[in-house]
């Protein structure tokens, strides 16, 4: 994967709705970070972080009041016509004439795109080729959604947005999605993705910027932003031992630990250390250690502890 040149360069950027002062909203406020080719880069946050007006500059819909936007190289407001027909984006909810069939969108769409996909390789990569004859108001939510993605890779973007792109789709669609999009990406496709899909994020991202109020609070791989948070392993002591009984638990490398009912949990950055002492120590004293289940922090819980309180320090 050639990832040698940054194709989205985002600097200081800062999007403001109203007036100055304390009637106006600033939705996106310093925000910095750039995306390289053929790297799939993923913005979360909650509702109100500000990732779609972030990405509404991104995709050149609006000017940024301050700040500096390249895509491709080019200011992709100023120089739209430069940019846009290298572009591919999937909003998160596209409207289209309820009474067209789906394969008479795609064929209208194509009249307005530079070097389109024949309709049937397009509703192919998405799995609607038998439903090319059906009108727009009779597909199901998550048909829609895969019509959107159709539109979206019509013109063979070098950069393509997804806002929310799996919404509405069952599991197996999901999967399907996600294959596709991978395989774009590694045909050398530039990606950006919004999601709400924390396990969709950590799935396909090669990084991620996680936002809140207007500002990115923690970036880089998903094993770096969940990196910064601890492990746990869970068990019940057994009968008659203690949790003071254990070896001591700084020596483990255990940050904190809690017991409910007899059951124990430590939390750690160095899972294998902690671990590995602990097995050793019921190995020794032949006792077991019943329902023991060590696992990494999920990006889930790291979302959440961003997203909703204090961060750590920003990654890369």
């Amino acid at each position: 994967m050639d990832v040698g040149d940054g194709v989205i360069e985002v600097s200081e950027l800062r999007r403001r709705y109203g007036q100055p002062g304390a009637e106006g909203f600033e939705a996106v406020r310093d925000v910095s970070f750039s995306v390289r080719r053929g790297e799939l880069f993923a913005l979360l946050g909650t509702n109100g972080a500000g990732k779609t007006s972030t990405v509404e500059l991104l995709e050149g819909l609006a000017r940024p009041t301050g700040g500096r936007v390249r895509v491709l190289g080019h200011d992709p407001y100023e120089e739209r016509g430069a940019v846009r027909p290298r572009m591919g984006v999937m909003l998160q909810e596209g409207g289209f004439p309820s009474d067209l069939t789906v394969a008479e969108t795609v064929r209208m769409w194509a009249g307005c795109t530079t070097g389109a996909r024949p309709v049937g390789e397009a509703l192919g990569l998405v799995g609607l080729e038998a439903r090319r004859d059906v009108r727009i108001k009779q597909l199901s939510g998550g048909e829609r959604r895969r019509l959107d993605l159709a539109l979206a890779l019509l013109g063979r973007p070098e950069v393509l947005f997804l806002d929310e792109p799996t919404t509405g789709l069952d599991p197996e669609a999901r999967h399907t999605t996600w294959e596709l999009v991978r395989r774009l990406r590694d045909e050398g496709t530039t990606v950006l993705l919004t999601t709400h899909y924390l396990e969709e994020a950590e799935s396909l991202a090669d990084r991620l910027a996680i936002m809140r109020e207007g500002r990115i609070v923690a970036s880089g791989t998903p094993g770096q932003v969940i990196g910064a948070y601890p492990a746990r392993i869970r068990f019940a002591m057994p009968t008659g031992w203690f949790v003071g009984d254990l070896p001591p638990l700084d020596a483990l490398g255990v940050l904190r630990h809690q017991e409910s009912d007899g059951r124990v949990e430590l939390q750690t950055t160095e899972l294998q250390r902690t671990l590995t002492g602990l097995l050793f120590w019921a190995r020794d004293k032949d006792v077991e250690l019943e329902g023991l289940d060590a696992r990494t922090a999920s990006l889930e819980e790291a979302f959440l502890a961003i997203a909703g309180a204090s961060a750590p320090g920003r990654g890369e």
